[in-house]
């Protein structure tokens, strides 16, 4: 190991050394507009970039990255400065000393590279010759102007990265950090996992490795324990973002505070991490709250040996936690509402989006989309979760029938769910054909409710597929399944029930209820066979509209019992039958609300604005 400062620094540190935290954040806080080049500032505004350095100095800082993030060839032509990037960098380099002069305190400067902005063979026309001759053109220029170190950073693809790394160590021995940027699956943007990152990190010759940019501070930690794992000796480096972005009002907002990232930079530090620091939506704030994190020592990190994986091959299909919202509010006991929507019959989805978009302002917190319901033809539901989830910005649950798919059809089905970020599935046998638009359309399937249900949680989520054969990563799919309350047969429901628990069912939707006694009787019939039901309960709520609607459900709709004495006050209220109905749903809800864990709520005549009114009711009753 060479004599470098950093490494100096950080053998008689006993806490991770602190890096800054956003430059870009900074700059856009301060009136930069995204589309701008925000290396060429280092030339034209190069007091604006100064001051943010000397913000994280004084916050703490002891590794600043230079302002070249971008300032590579392909990334400056976007601009037209493709042949100034020995300039640009330089001067990122020569401002970042003039600061660190100034402060009169040992920081160490990173040469920050990040990715080029197109695609390396074979997914994109780079060759990796090209793409590693521009990486050698920006990483020379940062060398020659005296950068400490390298950092080559948020990175998507491991050919890329492997090129960016076998430049730097061509160009000097400096020592070279590189880190990637996950998904919210945990695994790269083109489905590499963190153990795969890992091993190929270390195998590339970077002399620490770690994450950056990704998620908040708990993601990031999740993943460098899995790191760690392959590389056990070796060395880390996280800047998480301060949390997964949101648009607010038309800005982009960060939910992580400073107070946050302190406690984890308490974590970080007891996993061994070599340095931390922040990245996306992180301000001097939170490195200022890192820096007095860590001004008492970390006890020492052991890792027993037995905690390391059987196999590398086991770690890589190790089941991925459902990180959904839906998953994550029914984990922490939040009371959670979920209304149905269906696909429209043609291509319009304007009404739908607007629908969604009402839903999601009244405080509903997912959407399930319907397939096909009562087997008539509509539009994918694939296609509306995908719309609804982009567009709207609300989580969506695709609603995944068995009837009508084969087992190849299934498969290369969740496949396509997942690749467009759905990731709650809601599994049912569905309508049969014989009542909808083509009866004569194939009505078979192989797979039942509770077979499908394990394919998934056991198959998919542990990266395999029904053959065994291994689909690249493991899906993260958080599963729902039917039930019926008011079954005929109890006996015969709790017994399907069951199956689908044992197969990994997730949470529990179920047919509409009208009575509360239904639920309770259900609930009671339970558990004097299996004891307290373990699976997160969201009960069917379906908003009678009139009289004439009622009448319907209960005459025409098989499993569905209108009490009598509900259809009187629908027929006494006369033209106000439609705001009886959301009455009668309220009033079920708040007799209801304490035993249950949320509600489907399933709209009649796609009266979203009746929905909205419920819910407004639903959580004026909760406490707090």
């Amino acid at each position: 190991m060479s004599d470098n400062k950093f490494w100096e620094l950080l053998e008689k540190s006993d806490v991770p050394l602190l890096a800054d935290g956003a430059m870009g954040t900074m700059l856009h806080g301060r009136g930069v507009r995204f589309d701008q080049c925000f290396d060429e500032l280092n030339i034209s505004q190069p007091s604006l970039v100064a001051e943010i350095h000397r913000e994280y100095i004084e916050a703490g800082a002891q590794i600043i990255y230079t302002n070249t993030f971008g300032a590579n060839r392909y990334k400056l032509a976007e601009h037209g400065l493709q042949d100034r990037v020995a300039e640009i960098n330089r001067a990122g380099v020569e401002l970042a000393h003039r600061v660190i002069l100034a402060s009169f305190r040992e920081i160490l400067l990173a040469g920050d590279v990040g990715p080029l902005g197109v695609r390396i063979a074979p997914f994109g026309r780079v060759r990796p010759e090209q793409a590693r001759q521009v990486f050698v053109e920006q990483i020379q220029a940062l060398v020659d102007a005296g950068v400490n170190l390298l950092v080559i950073e948020t990175v998507s693809d491991l050919n890329e990265i492997r090129e960016a790394i076998a430049a730097a160590k061509s160009v000097s021995s400096l020592p070279v950090i590189a880190t990637m940027t996950f998904t919210r699956d945990d695994t790269t943007l083109l489905g590499d996992s963190p153990i795969s990152v890992a091993r190929e990190l270390s195998q590339a010759g970077a002399d620490v490795i770690g994450v950056n940019c990704s998620g908040g501070p708990a993601q990031v930690l999740r993943i460098v324990r899995l790191m760690r794992q392959v590389v056990p000796q070796g060395r880390f480096a996280v800047k998480p973002n301060a949390g997964w972005p949101e648009q607010v009002g038309g800005r982009i907002m960060y939910p992580a505070g400073p107070e946050y990232f302190a406690d984890y930079a308490r974590a970080f530090c007891r996993e061994g991490v070599s340095l931390i620091g922040g990245c996306c939506g992180t301000t001097p704030q939170h490195i200022a709250e890192m820096h007095q994190a860590l001004q008492v020592a970390c006890p020492d990190v052991i890792y027993a040996e037995g905690a390391l994986p059987r196999s590398q091959e086991e770690q890589d299909n190790e089941p991925l936690v459902p990180l959904t919202s839906l998953a994550q509010k029914l984990g922490s006991g939040q009371f959670v509402i979920a209304v149905e929507m269906d696909p429209p019959r043609g291509l319009s989805t304007q009404k739908l989006l607007m629908g969604a978009s009402l839903l999601k302002e009244s405080g509903v917190d997912v959407i399930d989309v319907a397939d096909s319901p009562m087997a008539r033809m509509r539009m994918s539901p694939w296609a509306v979760c995908d719309l609804i989830q982009r567009k709207v910005g609300i989580e969506t649950t695709l609603h995944f029938p068995t009837r009508g798919r084969n087992l190849l059809r299934v498969q290369g089905d969740l496949l396509a769910a997942h690749a467009l970020n759905i990731r709650n599935v809601f599994v049912v046998m569905g309508d049969p054909t014989a009542i909808g638009d083509y009866p004569d359309a194939m009505d078979n399937y192989d797979l039942v409710p509770s077979g499908l249900i394990k394919l998934i949680k056991q198959g998919f989520n542990a990266g395999i597929d029904h053959a065994g054969a291994t689909i690249g990563s493991p899906t993260n799919f958080f599963t729902g399944c039917a039930l019926d309350l008011a079954a005929k047969n109890l006996e015969r429901e709790v017994r399907f029930l069951q199956r689908k628990i044992d197969a990994g069912a997730d949470f529990i939707l179920t047919q509409p209820v009208f009575e509360s006694e239904t639920v309770l009787n259900f609930l009671d019939f339970y558990a004097s066979r299996h004891g307290q039901l373990s699976l997160p309960l969201l009960v069917g709520i379906l908003p009678l509209f009139s009289v004439r609607h009622a009448a319907f459900l209960h005459n025409e709709v098989p499993g569905i019992t209108i009490p009598g004495h509900l259809l009187r006050r629908l027929e006494a209220a006369g033209d106000a039958a439609e705001d009886e109905g959301v009455k009668i749903a309220v009033e079920l809800i708040s007799q209801i609300r304490t035993k249950v864990n949320g509600l489907y709520i399933m709209p009649a005549f796609s009266r979203y604005d009746l929905v909205a009114d419920i819910v407004e009711s639903v959580r004026a009753l909760q406490p707090g």
